[in-house]
């Protein structure tokens, strides 16, 4: 199933999981760039303490940053956060004020680049219920009109599983279709290594630009990332 969901497609986009260690010891977070033009080519992870951010490799060679520098990855009191746009920040900032995933992700939609209309997808970890949602902020078909925003709720953590979601199904007549359906099963590995190694190696070598995996200790809160970066 995930080689033909994620590893036989050329250009799956940005992606996304969302799960727990066969141990149960850690959860997970994966999160990956991809790119086809210069501009979005042009990237880098970098860590700030416990935060991610996406960043210009070559900034001479930066045209437009608006959809494509930011953080993917931030967290607060124990809410752990992953994005692949700047709605990581409304996310952060609004969890600090008392707000809900859901309340947040209702004032933001899909990405204002025609024709493509990129989804925006995000998740969070809730360490303090043991519980995690995924959401997907999309189109229909391509048709900006309307904003359908999808809501995945999972009460607990099945051990050794991540549920993943990424932006784009297909691509017809050069215009990249929105994910379909619900998020689906994917493997997760005990060894932080292992599971970047596991992805990393498996997407299209041409248009891959950067993974992170991040591993929260389930007893301590304590974390780990591991970043591939294409350009370092």
């Amino acid at each position: 199933m995930v080689e033909e969901q994620l590893f036989a497609k050329p250009y799956p986009g940005r992606t996304l999981i969302v799960g727990q260690t066969p141990s149960a010891s850690h959860y997970v977070q994966v999160y990956w760039t991809m790119g086809r033009s210069v501009n979005s080519r042009n990237r880098v992870f970098e860590r700030e303490g416990n935060h991610i951010k996406n960043t210009a490799f070559d900034p001479a060679l930066m045209e437009d940053p608006s959809l494509i520098i930011y953080y993917p990855v931030r967290d607060w009191n124990g809410i752990h956060i992953v994005s692949n746009g700047d709605q990581t920040d409304t996310i952060y900032e609004g969890v600090q004020r008392g707000e809900s995933f859901q309340q947040l992700l209702t004032t933001r939609e899909f990405e204002p680049d025609p024709p493509h209309y990129t989804p925006r997808i995000s998740a969070v970890i809730d360490c303090g219920n043991k519980s995690y949602t995924l959401s997907i902020l999309k189109t229909n078909d391509n048709d900006p009109s309307v904003c359908q925003r999808q809501f995945f709720d999972y009460s607990g953590f099945e051990p050794g599983a991540g549920h993943c979601l990424h932006t784009y199904s297909a691509e017809f007549d050069g215009i990249l279709k929105p994910f379909v359906g619900e998020p689906f099963e994917v493997p997760l590995f005990d060894d932080i290594e292992a599971t970047a190694d596991f992805y990393w190696e498996r997407l299209n070598s041409d248009n891959k630009i950067s993974l992170l995996v991040k591993f929260i200790d389930v007893s301590t809160q304590t974390i780990q990332f591991v970043i591939r970066n294409k350009h370092r």
